[in-house]
């Protein structure tokens, strides 16, 4: 099937183009909207308590929106500044869809901030509200003014990932384009990696903005997708570009040397393709409609980039490849062949340095604590981050932990309510509650935690809550309780979601190599380099060492998207570079090389590619640790850390050390599965030269 769509690529590259540029118009087209229809909420869990709490409060009447105003840098009771308050205050009253004002409530704690809250009305036009309400409010004569929550947060949120794909985009997209001309020397053979960044950017536009007529589409969604799409499809292109400039040396013709790079860099990218859409569709075993779509959005733009590099790049191959210059030829002995021979004569001390290097790196992941994030997750350019700022200094009560949330099946009139309520205000950790009639046959108690939702403290008190006896339903929700059910569906998801991609990257690498041994040490390696990455996460971002460097401040805690997301990517990307260097120590191995000097002239022959993909990947996601969301630079800073990680240790000493110490056996597989293999498993065209026998397992 490969030869025939690639086939078909090659001999019709002007209409191949042609339907490639309509996709690309109609990803763009479409996909302009997608910043309109962003959500920032993630961590539901649907059947959970809590998510059904959720839907019990859905029946009751909307709770109004609200906007806070805090007014601050000048002494509280300054005559100046409440007589512009006082006008501010009336004059937003008179406003319509404004449906309250508070009078403004000064500082306690400093004396040196007023704190306005205004009530808006449930209507369509809440919005235009609310940005008039603002307006008005900041033109209060006062050092400082702050106005946030509601449609304002909101718009925060969609506005700051929108700038940050653009700036990421605009910082990393011209980095990319040097390396590339540095990598390849000439103009048409770099730009044609950046042509498929580009179609792999205006898919990714349009496949989210399908998502987003069915489904919820995250503010992280457009960033990751994004950059993940760019990074592939840079690193597709990279590889099949290099090694098209190989065959052009040997080739007759342009047409032929793109059929040749199709037979053997094509398979490879094949398979790389499909390991990371294996990789991320295994989040399709969590409930929660954020990691689902994220699972499903990535496959997808995963897998149009990989279509773009076997049909759209063949193409222009064909149509440009007179204007790429052939490769000089390559000898055995290099650098990375030198790196090798060096690893094959330590292969145990390396194997130890490597994986006590990696191990170290990830201690930190011991202490991971999840959390859905606060307004410290915003960068303090925002509003609602200087909003939270300001209040931790004057107002910190409104910077508490978040209500857990008791919803009552009960008239709030009901006598046994009254003695639940008491129950509830005695659980340890709870500092007060408050009654709230939520409909004729619903009551919701709000109690006050004592600990943040990440905290031990918190859990506890929502489970002693949640023991509670009483004669009527009660489910428990909130942030805390939301938590406390998404710890529960990672345990007990997590492992299945493990087993799915593992068995399939497993059947994948067997498919490619034949080998059972092989597939089993890329599982175990890049499990290691991606624990340190993420160590390295949870050291900077949770514990706070090296926070100012990425323009965040510690958090405590590690949003409850990072360990997932980062996880599913880092693997797919990291199984794809041991696609890269497997397919070359295999083909070499196939031509008759000895174990040792397989893996010498595999990796020399991947060497620069691998180095190459790996610096511009990362490149591209740096560009992540320039945005604005820290969950954002908290994943690209791991999934940077992965890549480098696995094409320096684990690529260059960790996979040499481990196939020089496997030996002959890289590539044995118990008899039965050899037939299999020879059945049904996939194979490049194979040289003339004597292959060596595989070594049988009994």
């Amino acid at each position: 099937m490969l030869r025939a769509i690639t086939g078909y690529a090659i001999r019709r590259p002007v209409v191949v183009l042609t339907l490639w540029l309509i996709v690309l118009a109609g990803g763009f087209g479409a996909g302009a909207g997608i910043f309109q229809r962003l959500s920032a909420d993630v961590g539901a869990v649907p059947g959970s308590e809590s998510d059904t709490a959720l839907h019990r409060l859905a029946d009751a009447p909307d709770e109004p929106a609200r906007l806070t105003a805090l007014v601050h840098g000048m002494p509280a009771t300054d005559p100046a500044v409440r007589d512009s308050v006082a006008a501010a205050v009336a004059d937003v009253r008179a406003m319509p869809g404004i449906a309250a004002v508070a009078d403004p409530v000064p500082s306690t704690e400093t004396g040196k901030a007023l704190l306005i809250v205004v009530t808006l009305r449930p209507e369509r036009d809440a919005d235009e509200a609310a940005e008039a309400a603002a307006e008005r409010l900041h033109r209060i004569e006062a050092p400082e003014v702050v106005v946030s929550g509601g449609p304002i947060t909101d718009a925060e949120f969609n506005v700051q990932a929108q700038r940050d794909v653009a700036r990421a985009e605009m910082v990393s997209l011209p980095v990319v384009l040097v390396l590339l001309l540095l990598v390849f020397g000439g103009l048409v053979a770099a730009g044609l990696p950046l042509v498929i960044a580009v179609v792999g950017i205006g898919s990714t536009f349009g496949i989210l903005y399908a998502f987003s007529l069915v489904s919820d589409v995250s503010v992280y969604a457009v960033q990751v997708t994004t950059m993940l799409s760019v990074g592939l499809a840079v690193d597709y292109a990279l590889l099949m570009v290099s090694r098209f400039r190989e065959e052009r040396a040997t080739a007759p013709d342009v047409p032929t040397a793109v059929a040749r790079t199709v037979a053997t860099a094509g398979r490879t990218v094949l398979f790389a393709g499909l390991t990371v859409t294996v990789a991320l569709t295994g989040l399709l075993v969590f409930p929660d409609p954020f990691l689902r779509s994220m699972g499903l959005a990535g496959a997808a733009v995963v897998a149009v980039d990989m279509v773009a590099a076997l049909t759209l790049l063949p193409a222009l191959l064909v149509l440009l490849g007179r204007r790429i210059p052939a490769a000089k030829p390559r000898t055995r002995a290099g650098v990375f062949a030198a790196v090798a021979r060096v690893v094959q004569r330590r292969p145990v001390l390396t194997l130890v340095a490597t994986v006590g290097v990696l191990a170290t790196l990830a201690i930190p992941v011991l202490d991971l604590r999840l959390s859905p994030g606060d307004a410290r997750l915003l960068p303090t350019s925002t509003e609602t981050r200087r909003m939270w700022d300001a209040s931790t200094v004057h107002f910190p009560e409104h910077t508490a932990p978040n209500d857990i949330v008791v919803v009552a099946s009960t008239p709030s009139d009901d006598p046994e309510l009254a003695s639940l309520r008491d129950r509830v205000a005695a659980v340890a950790g709870v500092t007060g509650v408050e009654v709230v009639s939520a409909g004729p046959e619903l009551t919701v108690l709000r109690a006050a935690p004592g600990a943040r939702p990440e905290q031990d403290a918190a859990a506890e008190t929502v489970a002693a809550i949640r023991a509670l006896p009483a004669p009527f339903e009660v489910v428990v929700t909130g942030e805390a309780a939301r938590l406390v059910d998404y710890r529960q569906m990672l345990a007990e998801r997590l492992p299945w979601a493990i087993l799915v991609v593992v068995l399939a990257t497993l059947v994948l690498l067997f498919a490619l190599t034949g080998s059972v041994l092989l597939p089993v040490k890329a599982v175990l390696t890049n499990v290691l380099s991606l624990g340190a990455a993420l160590g390295v996460v949870v050291w900077v971002f949770q514990q706070g060492h090296l926070a100012g460097l990425f323009g965040t401040v510690r958090l405590d805690a590690t949003h409850l998207t990072i360990p997932v997301l980062v996880g599913a990517i880092a693997f797919g990307l990291s199984v794809d570079y041991e696609v890269f260097l497997l397919s070359r120590i295999r083909e070499r191995w196939l031509a008759g090389a000895d174990p040792q000097q397989a893996v010498a002239e595999g990796l020399q022959r991947t060497g620069a590619i691998v180095t190459s993909a790996a610096l511009l990947l990362v490149v591209v996601f740096a560009g992540f640790l320039i945005g604005g969301f820290a969950p954002i630079k908290a994943i690209g800073l791991g999934l940077v850390l992965a890549i480098a990680l696995d094409a320096t240790i684990v690529r260059m000493l960790l996979v040499p050390a481990t196939m020089t110490l496997l030996g002959r056996y890289n590539w044995s597989a118990p008899a039965p599965l050899r037939r299999l293999h020879q059945r049904f498993g996939t194979r490049e065209d194979e040289p003339a030269a004597p292959r060596p026998a595989p070594v049988p397992v009994r």
